[in-house]
Formats: structure tokens, C-alpha cells, sequence
């Protein structure tokens, strides 16, 4: 993949998971701030639990921080997989973030 693909995929994530965070917040109590900040967003909770996501260009990929660890996503076949499970990118971020709003915060490409 050139670099430019990579970005192109990487910025459509990090908006995605801009608005999700919207719709949840307009959906819910949740109140999940989000803050970008270049190819980095924190997503900080009520409990003031943070996830960070961010681009990691030179490996082409995109980590994620949460309470449950840090984990490292390649796009692969149209989809951010774990590099060590091959878990989906959006299905994990579901995953921690719902765990650490303490209801159900569902993230989607």
C-alpha cells in the first residue's frame, strides 16, 4: 500500500470515529469527549478513563491505548485488523470504549 493509501484509510477511520462519538452522545448519557489533535484522537469518558487512538505512518498502521492494553492495526482487505488476534479495528474499540462508558458505545467504519 503507498503512503497515500494509507492516510486516505486512516483519515476515514479517525472521521468515523468522530462521528460515532456524536450520534452516541446524541443516542445516550454516555458523554464520551473526543479530541483530534493531527492523526491522534483521546476519547475521554465520565470516569475520566481515556482511549487514545493514533496513526502510526512510517508501519502504516493505527494504535490503539485503552485500560484493556495497547494494540496495533494494518489495513488489510478493506478492514483494520490487530496485528497479533486479527481483530477488527471498530469491533474492538466497541469493545473497550462501552467497557470503560459502562453501557454500550458502538463504534462502525
Amino acid at each position: 500500500m503507498t503512503d497515500l493509501d494509507y492516510l486516505n484509510h486512516a483519515e476515514k477511520a479517525l472521521a468515523a470515529i468522530e462521528l460515532a462519538c456524536d450520534h452516541i452522545n446524541d443516542a445516550s448519557d454516555a458523554d464520551i469527549d473526543n479530541q483530534r489533535t493531527g492523526g491522534m484522537i483521546t476519547l475521554t469518558f465520565a470516569n475520566r478513563s481515556q482511549i487514545i487512538i493514533n496513526l502510526q505512518k512510517p508501519l502504516q498502521e493505527i494504535w490503539l491505548a485503552a485500560r484493556s492494553g495497547g494494540f496495533h492495526y494494518k489495513f488489510n482487505s478493506g478492514l483494520w485488523l490487530d496485528t497479533k488476534s486479527g481483530d477488527e479495528f471498530f469491533a474492538a474499540l466497541t469493545k473497550y470504549a462501552s467497557e470503560q462508558a459502562g453501557q454500550a458505545a458502538v463504534f462502525s467504519s
